[in-house]
């Protein structure tokens, strides 16, 4: 049955998590306005977890929320993209004023077994800024076991058992499922990730308000943690794969994976970028105040501020000076690996962007043949 929407570029609420680790980051150094007094660690973009849906606050469609435009318009909303009743993509900014509890997300399968969830979580993390020294801890070191891990964590003492690696603003890393992780203190952070907020930390306080946890309390969410736990993943931070466009317009891949990708796309003064696409985009403005038009639709979009592009608008147009990011439920062939192909990224680093596999696109014959396994 025909989409009889008339869509246009929906803003949506912005539910506001007050935990202990934010600070005031988001209002001084990013410029994000309409925030509550005191700290701030994470304003959730655009969100279909359950309790904390996003809902349109503007045009014809305010007051519908995102999961019944899933549930009556997923078409017109994610094109052809395969998906479930909740919109899959969650997206964030995060404050890391202080480190953020170490913890990690399960995997689909476990957190269908262990959650009662319909999926786990993988996620990235797109650098904004960071001060000197930031550094981030992703993924356990080669050679540590479970009990191990235990020790460690119980003692706080993650340095012994984790990977620290230093944050510079531009970067982004690929975390999957399973991997424990954390950063701060000082990173300034845009995530997207799988809809999903269940997690396992092995902090001896709460998240919400820094209250310690009992002795038993505490060893117990460090035995699930423990039961979530991948031991393989080893994430990196990457500078992202670049692919010219018009003149002074730039698209750069930042990362990709089956549950997401994310690109950063920026225009010099003079120049408009335009970006066609056949699914749903997140567009977020990292810069300066932007005009965008969509569909007959043209209105302003502040720093810090989300946009959420439905498919069937199918062509965004944002003027210059732009500074912007768009993150979608993605084609890997077709978005990802034939432009970053025929830009003459190789199979090795497009893989390395996430969770790619490893393909070489033959552009001019139109098909794929199979390189390295991973």
């Amino acid at each position: 049955m025909p989409d009889r929407v008339a869509w246009y570029p929906l803003s949506l609420t912005t539910p506001v998590k007050q935990h202990v680790f934010g600070g005031r980051a988001l209002a001084d150094r990013l410029g994000r306005t309409g925030l509550p007094t005191g700290r701030v660690a994470e304003t959730w973009e655009v969100s279909d977890v359950d309790g904390e849906g996003a809902t349109v606050t503007e045009g014809p469609l305010a007051g519908l929320s995102l999961r019944r435009l899933m549930a009556e318009h997923a078409d017109g909303l994610l094109g052809d993209r395969p998906h479930g009743p909740r919109f899959p993509l969650l997206t964030k900014f995060i404050d890391a004023t202080r480190a953020l509890p170490v913890h990690l997300h399960a995997d689909d399968a476990t957190a269908r077994r262990l959650e009662g969830e319909p999926h786990g979580k993988t996620e990235a993390w797109h650098v904004l800024d960071a001060v000197p020294g930031a550094t981030a801890l992703v993924g356990t070191r080669p050679g540590v076991d479970g009990a191990r891990l235990r020790r460690a964590l119980l003692a706080q003492d993650f340095d012994a058992v984790m990977r620290r690696l230093p944050v510079h603003a531009g970067q982004t890393v690929y975390v999957p499922d399973g991997t424990p992780h954390s950063f701060g203190p000082g990173p300034l952070v845009y995530e997207i990730e799988q809809t999903s907020d269940i997690q396992q930390h092995a902090m001896p306080w709460r998240m919400a308000d820094g209250a310690p946890l009992d002795e038993r309390e505490h060893e117990a969410n460090i035995g699930r943690l423990l039961e979530e736990w991948r031991p393989g993943p080893r994430p990196e931070f990457q500078p992202g794969l670049s692919v010219p466009q018009a003149d002074s317009v730039v698209r750069t891949v930042l990362c990709a994976g089956p549950y997401f990708a994310l690109e950063r796309w920026t225009a010099g003064s003079t120049a408009s970028l335009t970006r066609a696409f056949t699914t749903a985009q997140v567009l977020t403005n990292a810069g300066a105040p932007v005009t965008v038009a969509a569909g007959g639709w043209t209105g302003h979009l502040d720093r810090a501020r989300t946009l959420l592009l439905p498919a069937a608008l199918g062509e965004v147009r944002v003027d210059g000076p732009a500074d912007v990011l768009f993150g979608y439920l993605p084609d890997l062939a077709t978005d990802i690996e034939k432009p970053l192909t025929a830009a003459g990224h190789g199979p090795t680093a497009i893989s390395a962007l996430g969770d790619v596999p490893r393909v070489r696109w033959f552009p001019f014959h139109g098909r794929r043949a199979p390189g390295p396994g991973r």
